[in-house]
């Protein structure tokens, strides 16, 4: 289980506790906001993106974002391509509707977009379809291998 990956991850660093097990689907922001009991906004949403050496990186924003192209390819040097869904679970780690950026394969990038800082807390998925963590932009900085915040993401300004 993915969970367990994520859980494992996270014991370390004093939190796996905090992790939530929902009894309805979080795949989605939609649903997981449902599940949550909060905006979609609030949701931590992981994307998984090509890598320009054909590895993997994840960016973590705000669930009302979208990626900006230019503002991507600016600060990653590669057009933004997303990972297909089939090929997602064996590059990071983790599958479609449980991306996080805890527990990941090794040499997956984690990049943290700034658009979730005007959150007090965030709901990033653990692993699988139904389970979240709530944490601070501080805490999900501290708490995962990322290599920094990004401002990748439009519609949210």
């Amino acid at each position: 289980m993915a969970v367990e990956r994520a859980r494992a991850y996270l014991a370390p660093k004093g939190i796996a506790d905090k992790i939530i097990t929902f009894t309805t689907s979080s795949a989605t922001v939609e649903l997981a906001a449902q599940a949550a009991g909060v905006i979609p906004a609030r949701i931590a949403k992981t994307l998984s993106f090509w890598t320009k050496e054909g590895g993997a990186l994840l960016v973590v924003t705000a669930g009302d974002t979208k990626v900006d192209n230019h503002k991507f390819k600016d600060t990653m040097g590669v057009k933004p391509k997303m990972i297909p869904g089939d090929q997602v679970e064996a590059l990071v780690g983790h599958a479609p509707g449980g991306v996080c950026p805890f527990g990941v394969n090794e040499g997956v990038k984690v990049y943290l977009d700034v658009s979730m800082k005007r959150f007090e807390t965030m709901f990033p998925a653990c692993g699988e379809h139904n389970n979240a963590i709530e944490l601070t932009p501080e805490e999900l900085e501290k708490y995962t291998d990322n290599c920094g915040w990004v401002d990748v993401c439009k519609g949210w300004e």
